[in-house]
């Protein structure tokens, strides 16, 4: 069961989540706003773990930004390539269930996916076969330096 949490309203599940997305719609109506999921890992060879933060953000464009933020502790990968698809897998997981508990409420949004893999870095050969993946789930994808859900806000929390 995901479990989020969120600087004002903490801990969290995701019907709770959904509620406060269409809450915060219903309250700002004329303002564009877009739905982004994206997810983070810090390898932790010291524990033999690796922290996978994933975050859903409602962006009010120009206007901020809420979010909540699921952190789920796996057996440590050695592998960037293992660890750049379980971050897409959770991405994508989360997708779905938020998607399918939107759809319940009667909202149909477009989800954004962002992904930490860019052009420059040790990701960059990796880009190609993600974003494929994500597309062909259904979900617009986004990569650095455009991936701020991923890089950003999920980052901030894969070291605490």
């Amino acid at each position: 069961m995901w479990r989020f949490f969120n600087p004002t309203h903490g801990t969290m599940d995701i019907q709770e989540v959904v509620e406060e997305l269409i809450h915060e719609a219903k309250s700002h109506p004329h303002d564009a706003f877009r739905v982004i999921i994206g997810t983070d890992s810090q390898p932790k060879p010291q524990d033999q773990s690796v922290t996978f933060v994933s975050a859903v953000i409602f962006h009010r464009i120009g206007k901020g930004a809420r979010y909540f933020v699921h952190r789920d502790r796996q057996p440590f990968m050695r592998s960037l390539r293992q660890r750049m698809f379980a971050e897409a897998g959770y991405s994508l997981q989360l997708g779905a269930q938020l998607s399918e508990a939107l759809k319940a409420q009667g909202c149909d949004w477009q989800i954004e996916v962002h992904l930490d893999v860019g052009e420059k870095g040790a990701t960059k050969q990796l880009i190609r076969e993600i974003v494929a993946w994500i597309t062909a789930s259904g979900y617009e994808a986004r990569i650095k330096p455009d991936s701020y859900g991923a890089s950003k806000v999920a980052d901030r929390y894969t070291k605490v």
